[in-house]
Parts: C-alpha cells; structure tokens; sequence
C-alpha cells in the first residue's frame, strides 16, 4: 500500500478508464479521474470521447492536448488542481460547456486561449488561484455566464466587458492587489444584489398559492414596517415566574 501511495505518473488504461465512468445526478455519464497521480493527459480515454462530465482535478497535469476537442458532448469539464501552464486554442471548440474549472494551476493572461470566448454556453467558470494580471476583455462576450471565480491571482482590475455580463450573479474576486480597498470592494459589489427572487410568475399560481403568497408578503412587509422603541423594556407576563413552572414540572418528572 505505501509503494502504491508514494507512486507518481500512475498510468491509466482504457479498463482503468471505463470503471471510472459514473453516473451523474441529472443521468449524465461523467468520468472521473481525479486524484489518480496523473502527469500526462491519458490517450485511452480519447476512446471515451462520448462522456457528458470528465473530472481531471487534483493530478500533476502540466499540458491538455488539442485531441480534448474529440470530447463534443462535454457539458463539464473540472482540471483544477493541476499544474497546468496553458490551455489549447481547441477548448474553444467544446460548444456543449456550461462548467469549467481550471481553478489552483499555474495559467498566466498570456496563456489563456483567445478561444474561451467561443464557450457560448459557459455557465460557470472558475479562474481562481491561479497567475492572472489581467482578464481578456473578449470574455464579455460570454453572455450566458453566471459565477466568475478570479480570486487569488494578481488583478488590479476588473473590465468592465465583465462586469456588466447580463447574467451574471456571482463574480469573486478576492485577495487580488486592486489598488486600493474601495476599488475592491467596487469590484466586489459590482454585481447588482437581486432583493426579491421570483422564481416562478404571478399568472403561473393558482389561485389559493397566489392569495397563501400575497399574505406572506404582506406579512413580511409589516414586520419591515415594526420598528420597537429602543428604550421600552421587552415584557414577558407568561414568564413573570419562570423557575416555578420548571420546578413543578421537575417535581413532576420525579413523582412518574
């Protein structure tokens, strides 16, 4: 068991590969490979090019192949924790990408791929830790992306291009040198913060979840409107002896 521990460059063989497929929440094939003491990106797996999910994460890995672009169905792709120093220009070819982490590698703005920005349907993408001085502005036309991680790297700005995604929800950028910390937390708040969430429209309830809705908002709208006078004492008259009722029910428990 220690030998195999302490081994590095583990190879994978297409068996290997085959029962590491798993099955996904939502019925996705999904090969994961995580964590096997990878160097060198499998060839065998190019076999399995037909998966939905494939899980890179936590290897050795310092290059991913143009031969990644045989993966046309890949709708998640996770390479973080690796050793990665570039990208191939053929990640912009993965159409069907919603999710991509290459999040804790060594990827630097020279060696992002111009052809991110061809990833459409990207959804999630997470750049964090890694030796960014600056984000393309060509990501802006990313215009389905909802969370941008780009915390722990060398930022002193953010574009605007990215700022302004229509979509976008979540963008963390933290422990990057803005200049100075307002700037930061500009960056930070930059995303507008949605108050009421509507998950479904008005014209879509019933009638008795419509009326049950309204009554909770109406509610929650006279509790914002309650503001208790600070110098009034709060009064509890249930309470006025509370050890007494303790004590009875003690005198109680011990009479069973």
């Amino acid at each position: 068991k220690g030998k195999a521990k302490g081994q590095k460059g583990k190879k994978i063989t297409l068996k290997i590969a085959k029962n590491s497929i798993r099955i996904s929440f939502d019925g996705g094939r999904r090969l994961d490979l995580s964590k096997m003491g990878i160097t060198t990106f499998p060839k065998c797996i190019l076999k399995l090019a037909d998966v939905d999910e494939l899980d890179l994460s936590r290897n050795m890995l310092k290059k991913i192949p143009s031969s990644i672009q045989k993966f046309q169905k890949l709708r998640w792709l996770d390479l973080h924790s690796n050793q990665l120093e570039e990208l191939p220009e053929a990640i912009g070819t993965l159409q069907n990408l919603f999710y991509l982490n290459i999040c804790n590698n060594k990827l630097t703005t020279r060696n992002l791929p111009e052809e991110l920005n061809l990833l459409k349907n990207l959804r999630i993408l997470n750049l964090g830790l890694n030796c960014l001085d600056s984000i393309p502005t060509s990501l802006g036309a990313l215009k389905e992306l909802k969370e941008i991680g780009l915390f722990d790297n060398t930022l002193t700005t953010i574009p605007n291009s990215v700022k302004k995604l229509p979509k976008l929800k979540k963008l963390n950028v933290k422990r990057n040198p803005f200049p100075d910390s307002t700037k930061q937390e500009e960056h930070a708040d930059s995303i507008k913060r949605i108050e009421t969430l509507y998950l479904v429209q008005e014209k879509d309830l019933c009638c008795s979840c419509l009326k049950m809705c309204q009554n909770e908002r109406d509610k929650l709208n006279k509790l914002k409107k309650v503001t208790p006078s600070p110098s009034k004492k709060p009064s509890f008259p249930l309470l006025l002896t509370p050890n007494s009722s303790a004590k009875d029910n003690q005198e109680e428990w011990r009479l069973r």
